[in-house]
């Protein structure tokens, strides 16, 4: 089954690349290797803005991740044309709005991690990672995750 039939049977639509906020590019391909830039968490079209440990809840910060793991796969189409042609999710680093004493800034980013092993299946989708809470991400949003991606 190709990652598109896997998506349409997710009823997921990949979204266009956003325009970024600042002074960067949404992708830079070297060799094999795609290097996506952070995203931001999304609702509605808006930052989803919110802190972890004082007004949303882990599974309201999966929720974010996953709709991140989306948009990041919007943007890899958009990088390499194809995502059939990904051979590896390399690495995902997540980046969780939370208070100081929050703890499960592991749990809120496994809500990417699990759709990227469901799309891309458990030899390409699993990924090596990283999860830190920090005190603000641009936007007030929740998540913020990059991505590092290898193309056949």
């Amino acid at each position: 089954m190709s990652i598109y039939d896997k998506l349409a049977a997710l009823q997921i639509i990949l979204p266009p690349v956003a325009i970024p906020a600042a002074a960067y590019v949404p992708f830079v391909q070297t060799g094999k290797l795609v290097f996506l830039s952070g995203h931001i968490a999304k609702k509605d079209g808006k930052p989803w803005v919110g802190q972890l440990g004082k007004d949303t809840t882990t599974e309201q910060g999966k929720a974010a991740a996953r709709a991140i793991a989306i948009d990041l796969m919007g943007t890899l189409h958009a990088a390499v044309g194809d995502l059939n042609k990904v051979k590896r999710i390399v690495k995902v680093m997540s980046l969780v709005n939370s208070t100081g004493d929050f703890t499960e800034q592991h749990l809120v980013t496994n809500g990417a991690s699990e759709l990227f092993g469901e799309v891309f299946g458990p030899e390409v989708g699993a990924h090596a990672r990283s999860a830190f809470g920090v005190a603000q991400i641009p936007m007030g949003a929740c998540v913020e995750i990059e991505l590092i991606a290898e193309i056949a």
